[in-house]
This record gives structure tokens, C-alpha cells and sequence, in this order.
């Protein structure tokens, strides 16, 4: 299927574009959504305390809303097709309040899985059909800045659910916590559904079935399955990193708290300040070698963890998860530009690769109660090299540069 995007060393969007309303109601739809997807990682060590539960156990609550992401994700994207991104994005977001809130009600940590596995079913109405609607809306120039603009969303509500969880839970009790998200997806879904232009480039698929055959077309070209595996890749870096290191930076000789643990994702913000910034330079350099820089970022970030002095392991943190937003931000634009028409069943392949990646990645901590924290590093630096070969050798140049 040939690609209706242009080239993109023709596009450039001045930074002051990211401020216009569209933009920003892209970016709250990645905030919404990502408030809740890791929003457990920082209270995980509470809750092998309270649920007397191993460090894996405890992490099933990570791993099992990106595991109902990925199963979830490819059906979304067939729906979408058919009737449309802005209805969709709306009412999954006011779904998700519904499993957000009967989270806090659960018994014991079984329940809270099954509560965050519920969750993840809602999100990809918001993760997939996004990345659709901006490779559609802004094919004729600016869409990997506005994927960043995007992925900073994202990374914001990562950093605002986290925070808010080691913190609630500190001063509180856990299932605060989920109250206090249910509350702020449900201001979330009324803002998408009151300011979020409908789609204008938007063509529904006649039927069901026609939405189908063009997944599967999507499967048969070997450069988009690659990308997909990328995408994997990238994701098992960032769970599989910061699912493992509360439990690191909770034992000697850091011995962090709960609200500490919470303050620690704060590193994330650098991702915010430079992700918009990484997407024009994406559209500079193009995704191919962007990718590899931002790859090579994250490994060198991740490796600086082993240093243990927590200002180092911080700041090896904050470069380990910007590479991994710049990463997240080149592979999403590069596939809306090899994917044609289809593009929110191309997203939703995507995003089932994307999260099994992060089901595997919130595993990690099995890794790290067995080996340690140097085998955690280890195994992630050696994927993230696999990412590279790939992206070198099945990506095309897009700009001409290359």
C-alpha cells in the first residue's frame, strides 16, 4: 500500500503551533488516558506490604492494563474505522471512569487486577484512534510535530497519575487514588467531547469486513510489521525500566518512600520541554536517524542508573525516558507516513505490538528480585540494540538527508 504522506523535509511547524486549540486538545487526550495507565508503578512496593504479595504479583497491576491494551487495540482500531475518531475518543474516556472508580472498591490485589485490566480495555478508544485522527488531520504537513505534541500529553499524565498516586497514598489510602482519577477522566472525556474538532479527513469504511481486509494488508507489508516490533521494543524499555526501579529505589541503599517514589517520575518533565522540540527536529534529520539517536539516548540514560547515587540514577532516568518519548514520537510519525489509508487499523496494530511489548516490560521486576538491578539494565540495553538494527535496516529514508 503506498504512502499518501508527503515527504517530510517539507514540513516544519514553528513552536508556537503547538499552542493553538486543536493541538492542545490532542495532547489532553494523551494526558487523559495515561493518568491511569501507570499510575500504579510508584505505591508497587505498598503493595506487596498490603496485599503481602511478591514484587511480580504486585506488578500485575501495571502488566495487565497494557496486556487489555494490546489484545483490545486492533478491534478499536476496526471500530473507529467505521464510525469515526471523535465519538470514539469521547465516550472511551468516559468509560474508563467506570473501572477507575470500581478500582478503589477492590477486596484484594486479585480484584485490582481484574479492575486494571478492565481499564486498559477502554484506553485504546483514546491511544489508537488518536494517532489516526493526527496522521489523517495533519497529512498535508506537521504530523510528527503534532505527534510530539501528543506523546508530551502523554508523558505529562504519566508523570501527573504517578505523582499524584505516591502521594495520595502516602498522606491517604490507595484507593484514593483511584477515586481521584475517575473524577479527572470524567473533566476529561467533557472536554474532548466540547472542544475537539470532529475529523475532516475522515472517510469510514463501507463495512466491518472492509476494515478487516485492510488490517490484514497492513500484516502482509513487512516494513510495517518491523515498525510495529519497534514500537515493542521501545515500550518494554520504559515499563520495564520504571516498573523495576521503584523496587530499586525502594531498597537500600536509597530506601525511598511512597511519596518519593512518586516524585521520582518528575524526571519525566524533561520529556515534556523536549519532546515538541524533537518533533521538528524528526522532520529535520528524518525518523530513521532520529530514531537511532534517541535509541542510543535511552540505553546511555538507562546504563547511568547503575551508578548508585540517586542524583545520577535521576538524571539517568530523565535521558533514559526522554530518548524513549523521542523514540515513541519518531516510530508513531514514521508509521503514519508508510501507512496509507487505514490509518487507525494500522494504529491499532501498532498499539497491540506497542503493549504486549509493555505487558513483557512490566514482567521486569521478576528479572530484578531473581539477578538484581545490573540484569534489568543489561537485558534492556540489548533490546534496545535489536530496535536499532531494525530501524536501520527496514526503515527508508524520509527526508533527503536520510
Amino acid at each position: 500500500m503506498p504512502s499518501t504522506s508527503p515527504s517530510i523535509a517539507t514540513v516544519n511547524m514553528p513552536l508556537s503551533g503547538y499552542f493553538t486549540p486543536r493541538v492542545l486538545i490532542v495532547a489532553l487526550t494523551g494526558l487523559c488516558v495515561f493518568l491511569n495507565v501507570y499510575a500504579t508503578q510508584p505505591i508497587l512496593p505498598l503493595f506487596t506490604q498490603i496485599f503481602h504479595a511478591t514484587p511480580f504479583q504486585a506488578s500485575l497491576t501495571v502488566s495487565a492494563t497494557a496486556l487489555a491494551i494490546a489484545l483490545s487495540a486492533p478491534w478499536m482500531g476496526l471500530v473507529a474505522e467505521r464510525f469515526g475518531r471523535k465519538h470514539t475518543m469521547a465516550i472511551s474516556v468516559a468509560i474508563l471512569t467506570i473501572p477507575t472508580l470500581l478500582a478503589a472498591t477492590s477486596p484484594g490485589l486479585k480484584t485490582l487486577v481484574m479492575w486494571r485490566f478492565v481499564q486498559g480495555l477502554c484506553m485504546p478508544g483514546i491511544i489508537t484512534v488518536t494517532l489516526a485522527y493526527v496522521s489523517e488531520e495533519w497529512a498535508s504537513g506537521g504530523a510528527s510535530a503534532v505527534m510530539a505534541a501528543y506523546v508530551s500529553g502523554t508523558v505529562l499524565g504519566g508523570v501527573c497519575g504517578r505523582l499524584l498516586s505516591g502521594i495520595i497514598a502516602a498522606h491517604w489510602n490507595w484507593r484514593v487514588v483511584f477515586i481521584v482519577l475517575g473524577g479527572l477522566n470524567g473533566l476529561g472525556a467533557a472536554a474532548i467531547w466540547r472542544w475537539l474538532p470532529h475529523s475532516r479527513h475522515f472517510h469510514a469504511a463501507p463495512r466491518l469486513q472492509d476494515a478487516f481486509a485492510d488490517m490484514l494488508d497492513h500484516l502482509r507489508q513487512w516494513r510495517m510489521v518491523v515498525t510495529f516490533c519497534i514500537g515493542s521494543i521501545t515500550l518494554f524499555a520504559l515499563v520495564g525500566t520504571f516498573t523495576s526501579v521503584a523496587f530499586y529505589l525502594a531498597a537500600p541503599p536509597f530506601g525511598l518512600g511512597t511519596a518519593q517514589l512518586g516524585l521520582i517520575f518528575l524526571v519525566y518533565l524533561v520529556g515534556v520541554i523536549f519532546t515538541p522540540i524533537g518533533g521538528q527536529w524528526i522532520e529535520r534529520i528524518g525518523h530513521r536517524r532520529a530514531f537511532v539517536v534517541a535509541a542510543l539516548l535511552t540505553a546511555g540514560g538507562v546504563m547511568l542508573t547503575l551508578v548508585q547515587h540517586l542524583p545520577i540514577v535521576a538524571c539517568g532516568l530523565a535521558i533514559g525516558s526522554t530518548g524513549v518519548f523521542l523514540s515513541q514520537a519518531a516510530t508513531a510519525s514514521y508509521l503514519g507516513h508508510i501507512s496509507g489509508r487505514a490509518k487507525a487499523s494500522a494504529a491499532g496494530l501498532y498499539s497491540m505490538f506497542y503493549y504486549f511489548g509493555g505487558t513483557i516490560g512490566g514482567g521486569l521486576p521478576a528479572i530484578y528480585h531473581a539477578e538484581g538491578w545490573p540484569a534489568c539494565v543489561y537485558l534492556t540495553v540489548a533490546v534496545l540494540g535489536i530496535s536499532i538494527a531494525l530501524a536501520i535496516i527496514a526503515w527508508k529514508p524520509t527526508n533527503i538527508a536520510g
